[in-house]
């Protein structure tokens, strides 16, 4: 197993190397893990897996029913919904399927509702039904008054992004794959038929390169000699309101969708809290993750509108992560024959749930362009630590506690992770580099207090495996 974070690069050419470990190139580099014998690299610009639109979403297993009939997307993010839930279900990772509600609040939006439950139908579900507003109010008490209608879609689920992202990175690094972190990539050429990446860590080769890199994925496309799309980023603020607020809502509450995206939503979270949001502001900088005033006050204003007592609850942070939306309406996933080169570009929203059919597809297009198709094998299931507040926590396991104490040692009170958790993440076979990372496998540090009770304990343990 290789995870590397500093010093040169190996020297020899990998059979494929895999720009860009969001949830999207995990999954890829996992895929390609299958095949025994492929010698692969997951090359990473930031410290740890998943730190780009792979942290910051809305956390939704979609069913589809929404996306364009007929579309790459559509077929992807169908098939993917069904992989991820038999994966979730084998490793560990938090799922709960609490369905959604569109609410219609005009009569327009009202009008629509028909077509968007045809749309579904096209898109192979057929669970999809209208509610009338007695329903509506039925399910959801706290809905604010005067929405018409709404259509129910009950596949669609909550999931934990952090830990789908590290789990297939953990599954594929465990079965041989390298990941390469803090290795941003700063020019590309293709060498008497190698692929020669400039790192910040200095070179890595490759026969077959495979681009996931996000919000980036146009320049390296460019630097490979393509112009097929470009990437706009698209930040999505969010309000995360604390546990109490979660008594609120019962569904994932959707807007009628517009052409910016599915709009404002409320939706419960795996952990327990409550999101708002995300705004759809389209703009230039790749980095601006910051929150805004201004598209914080537009966001608890139509919280208010969904649900009255919601900005009446106590907001446990703010965030807000950018999409790699693009020129077109469908992702932008292609193979370069004779270059040896697949891009994978315009993966936005529905990205986390289309991963695992996303990564079969892209090592179908590589197959497809001569590479080996061996016979494929079945990896060894990780376990993931759960992270879920519907399921048993360590803290909550008398048989865990006894055969070691660790587990019954809270460290963060608000979210109830303890001792034996924190030393277990910094001793995984992908450790964070960060506090964040470590807030991302444990959500110690992520409750009502953000870590001022428990800060200097969690840093200390930190600091402490570090040495």
């Amino acid at each position: 197993m290789t995870v590397t974070a500093q010093g040169a690069l190996p020297s020899t050419a990998y059979d494929v190397v895999v720009v860009g470990a969001g949830v999207v190139g995990c999954a890829i580099a996992r895929e390609l893990a299958r095949r025994p014998g492929l010698r692969v690299a997951l090359v990473e610009a930031q410290d740890d897996v998943g730190q780009g639109t792979s942290k910051a979403n809305t956390a939704i297993l979609h069913t589809g029913f929404d996306a364009a009939p007929g579309s790459l997307e559509a077929r992807l993010v169908r098939e993917g919904a069904r992989l991820l839930t038999a994966y979730a279900a084998e490793s560990g990772i938090p799922v709960e399927p609490v369905g959604a509600l569109l609410v219609a609040w005009d009569e327009e939006q009202l009008a629509a509702l028909p077509s968007l439950a045809h749309k579904a139908e096209r898109n192979g579900y057929r669970a999809a039904r209208l509610l009338d507003p007695a329903e509506l109010y039925d399910r959801e008490p706290h809905l604010g008054p005067g929405a018409l209608g709404a259509l129910h879609v009950p596949g669609e689920s909550i999931i934990c992004p952090w830990t789908t992202t590290l789990a297939y990175a953990t599954q594929a690094v465990r079965h041989g794959v390298d990941l390469h972190l803090n290795s941003l990539v700063q020019q590309a050429s293709r060498q008497g038929g190698i692929h020669v990446l400039t790192t910040t860590r200095g070179e890595v080769r490759a026969r077959r390169l495979v681009n996931a890199a996000g919000l980036h994925s146009d320049t390296l496309d460019r630097r490979l000699g393509h112009h097929d799309f470009t990437v706009t980023p698209r930040r999505g603020q969010l309000v995360v309101f604390d546990k109490p607020a979660r008594d609120l809502v019962r569904h994932i509450l959707l807007p009628v969708p517009t052409a910016l995206g599915k709009g404002v939503l409320v939706a419960p979270t795996v952990y327990g809290n409550v999101l708002l949001g995300p705004t759809a502001e389209d703009l230039d900088d790749k980095q601006a993750t910051g929150s805004t005033a201004e598209g914080l006050a537009r966001l608890l204003e139509q919280g208010h509108r969904i649900l009255p007592e919601l900005p009446d609850e106590e907001v446990t942070a703010v965030y807000a992560g950018l999409r790699a939306a693009t020129e077109h309406e469908d992702y932008r996933i292609s193979a370069h024959p004779g270059q040896a080169y697949v891009t994978v570009g315009g993966i936005r929203s529905t990205g986390l749930t289309a991963s695992l059919a996303i990564a079969a597809h892209v090592v179908e297009l590589l197959t497809a362009d001569g590479l080996d198709p061996a016979p494929v094998r079945d990896l060894e299931p990780v376990r993931m630590p759960n992270l879920g507040e519907a399921f048993p926590r360590p803290y909550q396991r008398p048989e865990l506690i006894a055969a070691d104490p660790e587990y019954g040692r809270l460290v963060c009170h608000c979210e109830r992770v303890s001792r034996g958790e924190i030393r277990d993440a910094l001793t995984a076979t992908i450790p964070p580099h960060t506090l964040d990372g470590l807030r991302r496998r444990t959500r110690a540090r992520a409750g009502r207090c953000q870590g001022f009770y428990c800060g200097a304990t969690v840093r200390a343990l930190f600091e402490e495996a570090r040495t």
